[in-house]
């Protein structure tokens, strides 16, 4: 009989943590006791479980020690006030929320750096990246052993859901007052969304930067074991509801040889290279697979040591979620 697991997840009614249980029952996880938890405000709402509609509790009153393994799918507050209570409970847990330090919980990515898992003890603490640094990893780790990155420069147009429900339902009334000609107020963004995009996301530092563009060069260089690789990233939000699209551009040492490149991505995990002359879209191709497209690969124009790539995944599926569950299939091999 295969063993099971009992298990937590926090952020249960959000857009990332019913994504999470959804891939928990497609992918037929070992789950015995589901534990449903969230804020005061969304406990007693149910999320479907394997034919069953499962209760979401108050967090508060969670005792950890009931579960092997928890998933923090909510914001860095709730992972700072519960994740210590959970290990010293004996949980092992995986945080999307970047809270906790590197030290701490190393981020992880199964097809960049599965084997940082090798060195941890229990209970376990693992870190799931955002799902941009999750992107890049995927895209970059194949390549590290054909081309020498001497920089690495993204401009990510990120989907409004990585915000949210309250993002996504601001974005549907933004785009039906305009289209019925009604005045725009504009609510959760503090200006126009709809049809438009916003050259930041979140707020910027005195350097200009904002947290989600620092968090994203910092998981970059751990998942890539790169720690003083240089890399600009730019987030915009875009007027899409869900899949991110990044546009990404190598410096390299020499020049690139663009047929290896395609041939390793071609056969890398997590990776659908989309055929020379075509191009993948969000809406397209990305939303609800569990892949990152990849097209567009080309030199400079006039840089033969620059290769620019094009990629979009599902930032809620892909970026989030699923990442998160396939850290769980590799924890709970060393659970037994």
């Amino acid at each position: 009989m295969t063993q099971t697991f009992d298990i937590a997840v926090i952020g249960a009614t959000g857009t990332v943590g019913e994504t999470l249980v959804q891939i928990l029952e497609e992918l037929d996880f070992p789950v015995g006791a589901l534990h449903l938890l969230a804020s005061s405000e969304s406990a007693g709402a149910s999320v479907p479980f394997r034919g069953k509609n499962v209760r979401v509790r108050e967090v508060d009153e969670f005792d950890f020690s009931k579960v092997q393994l928890a998933f923090f799918a909510a914001g860095p507050a709730v992972t700072l006030s519960f994740a210590p209570r959970a290990t010293a409970a004996g949980c092992s847990l995986i945080d999307l929320s970047g809270a906790l330090p590197a030290e701490q919980a190393p981020q992880v990515v199964p097809e960049a750096n599965a084997q940082v898992l090798d060195d941890l003890k229990k209970p376990f603490q693992v870190g799931s990246p955002s799902p941009c640094a999750s992107y890049l990893a995927v895209l970059l780790a194949p390549l590290r052993g054909l081309l020498d990155i001497q920089r690495v420069s993204v401009t990510a147009n990120l989907a409004v859901s990585a915000q949210g429900r309250e993002a996504v339902s601001e974005l549907a009334r933004q785009t039906a007052e305009l289209l019925n000609v009604r005045p725009l107020e504009p609510r959760f963004f503090d200006r126009q969304m709809a049809f438009n995009l916003l050259a930041q996301v979140g707020t910027p530092d005195a350097q200009g930067h904002t947290p989600l563009e620092k968090r994203l060069v910092h998981e970059l260089r751990s998942l890539l074991e790169l720690p003083l690789l240089k890399i600009s990233a730019t987030c915009v939000q875009a007027p899409v509801f869900f899949g991110d699209s990044l546009s990404v551009s190598l410096q390299l040492a020499a020049a690139v040889d663009l047929g290896a490149v395609n041939r390793l991505l071609a056969s890398a995990p997590g990776i659908e290279l989309v055929e020379e002359g075509d191009y993948p879209t969000a809406v397209g191709d990305a939303v609800g697979q569990d892949v990152v497209y990849v097209g567009r690969v080309r030199a400079g124009i006039d840089d033969p040591a620059e290769l620019n790539v094009w990629l979009t995944s599902d930032n809620v599926r892909k970026g989030a979620a699923l990442n998160a569950v396939q850290l769980a299939q590799l924890l709970i091999k060393r659970l037994v």
